[in-house]
């Protein structure tokens, strides 16, 4: 509803997505996962438009609040959990390739060049490696 365009919401999904992937590890110690994510997604929301400026937007008429008092009950505690159990899931399916590509860039946090270097294949190689996992997951959780 903020950045009005399909694609671009799209987009940040999948950002919100890697970075609940990338903190997977922590998310058990989370104790209320629905204002976790919601704060994930406000904050790229908010960075998208603080870096693309050249669309008018008044913050003021923005409700960045608008999920800073979301409670969520045992029943949503525990869908989160499961989809933090699909998103795992989604991963293992992956071919082993792609999976390591993923896992080495999106877990480990390595930079393309170094993850390239280490499985001894060419930057071009492995982001058609993570492009297609990012297809896969997508096409897994009906994303895309």
């Amino acid at each position: 509803m903020y950045v009005k365009s399909p694609q671009i919401a799209e987009e940040l999904l999948s950002d919100v997505f890697f970075a609940l992937w990338e903190n997977r590890k922590q998310l058990l110690e989370i104790n209320n996962f629905d204002a976790y994510i919601y704060r994930i997604a406000k904050f790229r929301v908010l960075n998208y438009l603080r870096d693309n400026r050249s669309l008018t937007v008044d913050l003021d008429e923005v409700p960045i609040d608008l999920f800073a008092f979301t409670e969520t009950t045992p029943e949503d505690d525990y869908i989160s959990r499961e989809l933090i159990d699909a998103v795992n899931d989604a991963i293992e399916q992956l071919p082993t390739k792609s999976k390591l590509a993923f896992k080495l860039v999106r877990e480990d946090g390595m930079k393309y060049k170094d993850a390239a270097e280490h499985l001894g294949i060419s930057v071009k190689t492995l982001e058609a490696q993570l492009t297609f996992a990012m297809k896969k997951i997508t096409k897994i959780f009906n994303i895309g």
